[in-house]
């Protein structure tokens, strides 16, 4: 299973490994760099990123890296190592800076997880690929990159509005935003390639803000 990704890409699993397996262990470790809007406030900053390599149980990390897995090769074949490392981490910062605005009036509120970062992977690589076809659970025919990206986002936004889980879909909104923007920097051809969904984005982005400002 690993032998076929690349080197910084096993780095990135085994530090959310180390990372989260620890915090499980440990509550002061946890409590420590977990997302925290009030500790945010007060200055811990690195809080930020430090977030994004904890985990709140097994199946949440599971899930997370099983999802960076299927898409990080891709992203790494045609960004490189270097490019696809600064993606990583622009994404998980975009997507906690979007959690600490939106939630900036609830100092209680609490996070952790990479799933910034790994949505900004997941949507760089169907920017990449705008023809990738995937499975999703319980549904028996593949249904197209673009289609899925849509929907996730919409899911995502509405998520966002209810807040009616536990779900930290901010963070994956900004993730993907992070993500998204960072490859057509990286790569502007995408803008020629997956016009569809970067129309789509530009849409969502508008309801966002204009959701965000309400708060």
């Amino acid at each position: 299973m690993f032998s076929s990704l690349p080197i910084v890409a096993i780095l990135i699993i085994v530090s959310n490994l180390i990372f989260s397996f620890t915090g499980f262990k440990n509550d002061l470790f946890f409590n420590k760099y977990r997302f925290e809007v009030r500790k945010i406030k007060e200055g811990d900053l690195y809080r930020l990123i430090s977030a994004g390599f904890l985990h709140v149980n097994t199946t949440h990390l599971l899930f997370n890296m099983v999802t960076f897995y299927f898409f990080v090769s891709i992203v790494i074949y045609e960004l490189g190592s270097a490019l696809f490392l600064l993606l990583y981490f622009v994404s998980l910062f975009v997507g906690n800076i979007f959690a600490y605005k939106f939630h900036y009036n609830q100092p209680d509120y609490i996070a952790v997880g990479a799933s910034g970062a790994v949505t900004g992977v997941l949507f760089s690589g169907l920017l990449l690929y705008p023809e990738i076809e995937l499975f999703i659970f319980f549904i028996p025919i593949p249904i197209p990159g673009y289609v899925f990206g849509i929907g996730y986002i919409i899911y995502t936004l509405y998520g966002m509005k209810t807040q009616s889980d536990n779900i930290g879909h901010t963070a994956h909104f900004g993730g993907a935003i992070g993500g998204i923007i960072t490859t057509v920097l990286f790569d502007f051809s995408v803008v020629f390639t997956s016009q569809l969904m970067l129309g789509v984005l530009l849409i969502v982005i508008f309801l966002a803000g204009l959701l965000l400002y309400r708060k």
